[in-house]
């Protein structure tokens, strides 16, 4: 699917085209061979490193506009030789070209103006500390960028600094214990304007399972930035070294603390996940033709409305705003363009598959205020619950559990998030099969203390259930099988 050669001479005018006499952006000996927005990205590559004109690249041999599956056309491969001074080791860096808009006549992205976002807006970079000896790049980096490249493309989900992905697996697929991303900005590479769009870069940095972790129970700058302060851990330049065996936390206990210390003054800035997750309403019978919860045990689950999807979304975008007041969209709220805190906008219409059952037109679907409802979760997802109660209801704020297999939504809010339909009178409603459930910082911390297990899950067997019967609410988590069934 992919080769590697030196960046002389890419088919259609690649980063190396030409005889790589140019410097940066300025050579104009071949315009017509030289994509003006690859070109622009090359400029700013050339400005770091005017002695590798040909970097050694990883290019897809079917580019993904001729229907390959690789996004991204090429991925340069720089030596960089750190910065002593500063306690930068060399390096290996790696810059992908594909997700901004390289051609700018539609093949991949379509031109939007110059004003804004190239494409995505942001190309990927990562930087891997060399190992003595080691004369020429690892290849698997370009890989990793193209599996994150593909999930862009395919969910239309932009990247921004401060977000985290996890990839459950070394990323070299190793034994090493970096298992998981973090994303921020490039610390050498400045935004680029192209005649196509802006284009910016954001760095891959690799972390620990724990540092995954802590960045979803506060949020991922703070954690860059405890990383930054640790040498072996990322340094300055955040330089992600596989070979790491220890925790940040590991390396200076102290820094837990600081982590403690910003989720009880900061909260959480995790607005919500995609989970296996389902939810039961109690309080009617399953063969009630009416109810319109979210699982209906051997019958097809209802689709979200599309403002409905809409309004989720927008929940799982604004969910930072720490210095205002925490509001869920209106149902029938439009889209709203442009950036909010803590998520770039999706540029697709629907959460799921267009292809699934068909909407339920949204007019004729009610909201219902129900008395009993069965909260059920995975172990991953159930892991998360404290994380939600404590980082997000007890600063005021609301945490969406999405479902991967199939329209359920599950939201907590808090008393102070406005635009609700969980009220403090009806604090169960739901949707169609989107469930708001609305609990009182006096129940908030009694649920953390009834679910503190949760903390340690690797120390309790599944099933394993959680009631509070004069509230109504039942929580199960449950083994992964149960939500991959069919009836499910």
């Amino acid at each position: 699917m992919e080769g590697v050669r030196p960046g002389g001479g890419p088919p259609a005018g690649g980063p190396g085209s030409g005889s790589g006499s140019g410097s940066g952006s300025g050579s104009g000996s071949f315009p017509s061979l030289f994509p003006p927005g690859l070109h622009g990205i090359y400029g700013e590559c050339r400005r770091l490193y005017p002695d590798q004109p040909n970097p050694l690249q990883v290019t897809a041999i079917l580019k993904y506009w001729l229907g390959g599956p690789d996004p991204l056309d090429y991925v340069s491969m720089y030596r960089n030789l750190g910065n002593p001074a500063l306690n930068v080791p060399e390096h290996w860096h790696y810059v992908s070209f594909g997700l901004s808009d390289l051609y700018g006549d539609n093949r991949v992205h379509e031109f939007t103006g110059t004003d804004g976002p190239s494409g995505f807006g942001f190309e990927l970079t990562f930087r891997l500390k060399r190992e003595t000896g080691e004369s020429a790049p690892p290849t698997w980096p370009a890989e990793l960028m193209q599996g994150l490249a593909r999930y862009v493309f395919q969910s239309e989900n932009t990247f921004c600094s401060g977000d985290h992905v996890s990839w459950h697996s070394p990323l070299d697929n190793s034994e090493s214990r970096i298992q998981h991303m973090l994303l921020t900005e490039d610390p050498q590479m400045q935004p680029v304007q192209t005649p196509f769009g802006v284009v910016t870069f954001l760095q891959i940095v690799g972390v620990c399972t724990e540092e995954l972790h802590a960045a979803q129970q506060w949020n991922g700058q703070g954690i860059l930035e405890l990383l930054r302060t640790v040498p072996v851990a990322g340094g300055p330049w955040l330089i992600t070294d596989m070979r790491r065996g220890e925790t940040i936390f590991e390396i200076d206990p102290h820094l837990q603390e600081r982590v403690d210390k910003g989720i009880e003054t900061d909260g959480s800035n995790l607005s919500g996940v995609s989970a296996k997750c389902a939810w039961d309403d109690l309080s009617r019978p399953p063969e009630d033709d009416e109810d319109s919860r979210s699982i209906c045990i051997g019958t097809q689950p209802r689709r979200l409305s599309g403002k409905d999807t809409e309004q989720i979304r927008e929940t799982l975008r604004r969910g930072l705003e720490i210095n205002s007041k925490p509001v869920l969209p209106p149902i029938n709220a439009q889209r709203q363009n442009g950036l909010n805190l803590d998520r770039a906008p999706s540029r697709k219409d629907s959460l799921e598959s267009e292809s699934s059952a068909a909407i339920i037109p949204h007019e004729l679907i009610r909201t219902r205020q129900l008395e009993s409802v069965h909260l059920k979760f995975n172990q991953e997802s159930g892991a998360l619950i404290p994380l939600c109660l404590r980082g997000r209801l007890l600063h005021g704020r609301h945490f969406t559990y999405k479902s991967i297999t199939g329209d359920t939504a599950i939201t907590f809010v808090s008393t102070g998030v406005e635009g609700a339909f969980a009220t403090e009178e009806h604090p169960y409603a739901a949707h169609g099969p989107w469930l708001q459930i609305l609990l009182t910082e006096e129940f908030v911390e009694r649920m953390l203390e009834d679910l503190e297990d949760l903390n340690s899950p690797e120390e309790f067997k599944l099933p394993k259930e959680y009631s509070w019967p004069e509230k109504k609410l039942k929580v199960s988590i449950l083994p992964d099988a149960v939500f991959d069934s069919p009836l499910h």
